[in-house]
């Protein structure tokens, strides 16, 4: 036999299972997704095309879903830049301590320790605060805690990536800019920042589409509550399908944010070509 079509027929074995595992599991449910968003699409019972008419009652006749929609844009705002701060600054106090490899485990702990054990725990710590209402129970700060709660949990991974961003610096940048005078909050923001830009870029958007998925924090902590002031998107979508049983209605809420992921990732794409550096 041919080589040649001995290693075509061999490369065609080893894809078969990753592709029927793509189609099966990823492209087959998006597809069907698709068509659901168009059908009233009950868990039991008939299917009937309704066209549009689940993006109209999602927009015009659903006050949840518009809550929903608000409290994951204000999540993801104090969300994303209250956690790339704080990754930020102590990724480069890291950068100066003698204990740095330690502090980079302890800080990443809560990154790699699963989500519901740090949601439950939050939970409890935040019902001994000792003030009535708790915070979660709170209209005006339910959605705050949650906040604070992610932030602590993921602001780990990010931390990890700056470190090693900061540690790829070029030395010989860094010491032209202190002979230059760029020193302190100037070398910060002439030098250090933009050296890094491609690691914030990359941190930023996965942080940004992370948030605008939000789930888990605020399922565990407050059920989407008090009323309605902490439920997400992914939390409306998942309230659709499996309390309500209407699956049509679940996936065009599942779509609207797909759309929104898609148009955040877009701008940033295209804005980065004004502030990230990539070195030639």
């Amino acid at each position: 036999m041919n080589p040649r079509r001995t290693e075509q027929w061999s490369a065609l074995g080893f894809a078969t299972p990753s592709v029927l595992g793509l189609g099966l599991f990823t492209l087959f449910p998006v597809a069907m997704a698709v068509v659901m968003s168009f059908f009233q699409w009950p868990m039991l019972g008939a299917h009937e095309f309704v066209g549009l008419e689940n993006f109209k009652y999602l927009f015009g006749e659903d006050p949840d879903f518009l809550a929903a929609l608000r409290n994951t844009f204000v999540f993801t705002g104090l969300y994303v830049p209250s956690n790339i701060l704080v990754a930020l600054g102590l990724a480069f106090w890291i950068a100066n301590s003698r204990w740095a490899n330690f502090w980079r485990v302890l800080f990443f702990v809560p990154a790699i320790t699963p989500m519901v054990a740090n949601a439950v725990i939050w939970k409890l710590l935040f019902q001994l605060v000792g003030r009535e209402p708790s915070l979660l129970a709170d209209g005006r700060t339910a959605l705050l805690s949650v906040v604070a709660m992610s932030v602590w949990q993921g602001f780990g991974y990010n931390m990890i990536v700056f470190s090693a961003a900061i540690n790829e610096m070029s030395p010989s940048v860094l010491e032209a800019a202190s002979l230059d005078g760029a020193t302190g909050l100037r070398r910060l923001v002439s030098v250090q920042l933009p050296l890094i830009s491609p690691a914030l870029f990359f941190a930023a958007t996965m942080t940004m589409i992370n948030a605008l998925q939000v789930f888990t924090q605020p399922y565990i902590l407050t059920a989407g509550g008090p009323g309605s002031a902490t439920e997400t998107l992914v939390m409306n979508v998942y309230r659709a399908g499996f309390e309500s049983r209407d699956l049509g209605l679940a996936a065009a809420g599942a779509w609207v944010l797909f759309a929104i992921i898609l148009a955040v990732t877009a701008v940033q794409f295209l804005g980065q070509k004004r502030w990230v550096h990539y070195e030639s």
